[in-house]
């Protein structure tokens, strides 16, 4: 083995000790989790991506979001049974239904962001998941009067659904 080939090796598992995996933990709950992926690099992302998210998150989305299940699963283009199974058996949901989860959390973050940098007296307690649960229920005057939930099952339609978040924040769409 040649030194070249034992360094790389020694420097990818010293990056990897930095970078500790993420993954859903319900004790802690979904705000925890949003956080965890606000926070992450996009290395660890990436395992994410690939690993797939909790089945048991994409419930205890829906719920924090106080969306119906049902429907829930449906926007993301997962069917309730798989949800259901996976979710009882402790594993982990992964393609597109997986990456469309993990970009609901994502977009959950986005608007968590927008309320921690809030000045308003109101942002205190604010309730982000109930919020963004109604919210993605509104039609969109900038999305052709389509609502944010159609276009959560794509990787670039939750890129618009941030995009528009992003505008609400700089005061773009009132």
């Amino acid at each position: 083995m040649d030194t070249s080939s034992r360094a790389a090796r020694k420097a990818h598992a010293a990056s990897t000790k930095a970078r500790p995996r993420i993954g859903y933990k319900r004790i802690k709950g979904v705000l925890w989790f949003t956080r965890q992926v606000s926070q992450a690099t996009p290395i660890q992302l990436v395992d994410v991506e690939r690993r797939g998210v909790e089945g048991l998150l994409i419930k205890d989305l829906a719920t924090k979001m106080e969306v119906p299940h049902v429907h829930f699963f449906r926007m993301l283009g997962v069917p309730k049974s798989t949800v259901a199974m996976k979710a009882s058996a402790g594993q982990v949901i992964s393609g597109t239904g997986g990456q469309a989860a993990l970009g609901v959390v994502k977009l959950l973050g986005v608007a968590q962001g927008i309320i921690d940098n809030s000045t308003s007296p109101d942002a205190a307690g604010f309730d982000v998941a109930k919020w963004f649960g109604r919210w993605i229920e509104r039609p969109q005057p900038s999305l052709g009067g389509k609502k944010p939930s159609e276009f959560l099952d794509t990787p670039t339609g939750i890129e618009i659904v941030a995009r528009l978040l992003g505008a609400m924040e700089s005061g773009a769409y009132l």
